[in-house]
């Protein structure tokens, strides 16, 4: 039994709770959401590179460029909900707008950007991972996915939300509080 089940009001047995958090989550678990899905390793790199490059003021400067989509896709989004509030996703928007044909294409460019993205992130979590514990790659590549899968199978998409308010706090303890370690 999830313990989203057991600890809190919510139960991951119907699919409304399951796929779309019963449409409650708060904005602070949407916006930690979304930072967390704004810093993956390009962003992390290319900040840094900034960093290096331009000084402190670098990484602030590109976060300030790269805020303006996620102003505009807020935006966005709020319209969107005004004109269809039934639908979860934008394939079903696509779907009901431009028909079957378009819909068959977006979905083949959703699942290819999901495969590439997908992919970058569990290479950089990889390589952090095995930087941060002389973990294999390879073990880290597989078992990744692996912990995603079962806490997303337990908790549906309220606990992809804790996880994710959950992976903002620990880099930042990691950074701040990680003893330093002599290598061997």
């Amino acid at each position: 039994m999830p313990w989203q089940n057991r600890y809190t009001r919510f139960s991951t047995k119907t699919s409304e709770e399951f796929n779309i958090a019963s449409r409650s989550v708060k904005p602070g678990l949407i916006a930690s959401g979304i930072v967390s899905a704004w810093t993956w390793a390009a962003t992390l790199l290319q900040s840094s590179t900034v960093a290096y490059d331009y000084g402190i003021a670098g990484p602030f400067w590109y976060a300030a460029g790269a805020t303006v989509q996620i102003l505009m896709f807020a935006v966005l989004a709020c319209k969107v909900k005004q004109n269809a509030p039934r639908c979860h996703t934008y394939l079903e928007i696509i779907y009901t707008r431009y028909g079957a044909a378009a819909h068959i294409v977006f979905i083949f460019f959703a699942l290819l950007t999901n495969i590439l993205v997908g992919s970058q992130l569990l290479l950089g979590g990889s390589a952090v991972v095995t930087s941060l514990t002389s973990m294999n790659v390879y073990a880290a590549i597989f078992l990744i996915p692996l912990g995603v899968c079962v806490y997303v199978v337990l908790g549906g998409l309220r606990a992809t939300f804790l996880c994710k308010c959950i992976v903002l706090i620990l880099p930042r303890y990691t950074v701040l509080f990680r003893p330093s370690v002599q290598p061997l």
